[in-house]
């Protein structure tokens, strides 16, 4: 497996990362609320707590996706011409849902020249351990940003494109950002190109609610790891035990909302910032929205942003929707 890397080293080597960390960590901290990135939750720890949280029986989406791509994998082959095609995921995680949608190519005898993107290159690493070999089956991982991989991808052939947005990765974007990040991703893409997005759909307040409070306590480990990360790398002195998980559904929004509570009066110092915050008692810090959509919330989306909707494949509860999309250009 040849790892196709992107970054300037200067850019991305350790000191540059952490500097740019220290930075977001003071902008979010001096902001009203006070909030923090959610890209940082998945460091080592963090990526080993989300892979139980997606494994609980209170988190339903991971689940609930992979059964319904085993369902349609076959299905979604019959939206592709020709005899190879080049299958693109943006942030393909440890690949086990990679795995179903190659399989269902593969098994029709299609070529498939398999292009994952990462910003991680050990994300790319345990992919590659999770994907069958098979003969007419080439990967190509390539770590670097979603765009600057799918420029990358568009020089190396002139295949169709299939690409996957699997996971409601979609929901991490607010209604203004996620037309904008579509929009981006229409004008990297070809006419006839098509797209695979996952999209956690609205329902009952209470499947949500416990999904994002696992009775384990995995998210609410998930999310304190941030603040230990921060104490660890940033030379901060946060209690951990100071501060309370709350996820609670915010029906106006339409999404998800992930905070941390400070549980009392208290400041926090972090030596490579050289200053302290103060957090009133019961002050929020806010983490993370995952917004959740209805069908008709798919369909705008689509023309908003030049795609065409071929077909929405749900699971029978009504669950999650993986929506395939056509591009449409002039």
């Amino acid at each position: 497996m040849n790892i196709s890397r992107l970054w300037d080293e200067a850019q991305w080597d350790a000191e540059a990362q952490k500097d740019q960390f220290a930075i977001d960590v003071l902008t979010g901290l001096c902001s009203s609320p006070k909030q923090l990135s959610s890209k940082y939750f998945y460091d080592d720890h963090g990526s080993e707590l989300f892979q139980k949280i997606t494994q609980h029986e209170d988190y339903y989406p991971t689940r609930t996706e992979f059964q319904l791509l085993d369902e349609v994998k076959q299905q979604l082959t019959m939206h592709v011409e020709g005899v190879e095609v080049d299958i693109v995921e943006l942030g393909a995680g440890d690949g086990h849902k990679s795995q179903l949608i190659l399989q269902g190519f593969l098994e029709k005898g299609k070529k498939v020249n398999f292009y994952p993107i990462d910003i991680s290159e050990k994300a790319m690493e345990l992919l590659n351990e999770q994907i069958d070999s098979h003969p007419r089956l080439q990967i190509h991982p390539v770590v670097g940003e979603y765009f600057d991989g799918l420029k990358f991808v568009r020089k190396q052939s002139k295949n169709p494109i299939f690409l996957l947005f699997l996971g409601s990765n979609i929901g991490n974007f607010d209604r203004t950002q996620n037309q904008g990040f579509l929009r981006r991703l229409w004008k990297h893409l070809d006419h006839n190109d098509q797209v695979l997005i996952g999209f956690d759909m609205k329902k009952d307040v209470a499947v949500l609610n416990r999904a994002y409070n696992d009775s384990a306590g995995y998210t609410r480990s998930f999310n304190k790891n941030l603040l230990a990360r921060i104490n660890r790398e940033l030379g901060a002195n946060f209690d951990l035990d100071a501060f309370q998980h709350f996820g609670s559904y915010n029906p106006i929004l339409g999404a998800m909302e992930s905070y941390l509570l400070s549980t009392s009066a208290q400041k926090v110092y972090i030596k490579d910032l050289e200053r302290s915050f103060y957090f009133a008692e019961y002050e929020p810090l806010h983490l993370e929205y995952s917004f959740k959509f209805l069908k008709s919330d798919i369909d705008f989306l689509s023309k908003q942003t030049g795609f065409e909707v071929v077909e929405h494949f749900s699971d029978s509860k009504g669950y999650f929707v993986d929506s395939l999309w056509q591009v449409q250009k002039s």
